[in-house]
């Protein structure tokens, strides 16, 4: 291994001139290491990402599996109301004050949209997880015809 290329056994391959991407790797998986310790990446979706990363999972449906249902969690746009805070000392009450106004002269079309946004999302994600289970019970039914069909051939031949 040279300072230009980093192959560490997974599907990826880094390459840049004068990069030493085997440093870079190394930083990364001590940074993610790091905060993993102080408690950082609380969500357990996030630590299990990184656990089930591409290059670690077992076979194609456990990639797919995690993969809809990480697609599930996050289909939908949080519409709520925010707290409208302003860093700026000086004039921070006039702008939140200002801040507070737009959004609130603003909040209704937002809220349509975004309202139709998680509907389409929710749509989509609904389709491609009955296209999913399609496929699986098709899949299935041909695996099992397939069986039958090895069965009846051995038996055939022995006789």
């Amino acid at each position: 291994m040279n300072d230009k290329e980093y192959e560490s056994g997974s599907i990826f391959t880094a390459y840049a001139p004068g990069v030493d991407a085997a440093a870079i790797v190394r930083e990364v998986e001590e940074t993610v290491a790091r905060k993993m310790e102080e408690g950082v990446y609380d969500d357990a979706r996030v630590a299990r990402a990184e656990r089930s990363n591409l290059a670690t999972l077992r076979n194609h449906d456990e990639f797919l599996e995690f993969y809809l249902k990480c697609l599930r969690d996050a289909a939908f746009v949080d519409i709520s109301d925010f707290e409208i805070r302003e860093r700026r000392r000086g004039l921070a009450p006039f702008l939140v004050r200002l801040k507070k106004t737009i959004w609130s002269l603003l909040k209704f079309y937002t809220y349509r949209l975004w309202s139709q946004q998680n509907q389409v999302n929710g749509l989509l994600v609904t389709a491609v997880e009955n296209i999913d289970q399609k496929y699986a019970a098709k899949i299935r039914a041909l695996e099992k015809r397939i069986s039958e069909l090895e069965g009846k051939t051995e038996k055939e031949r022995d006789t």
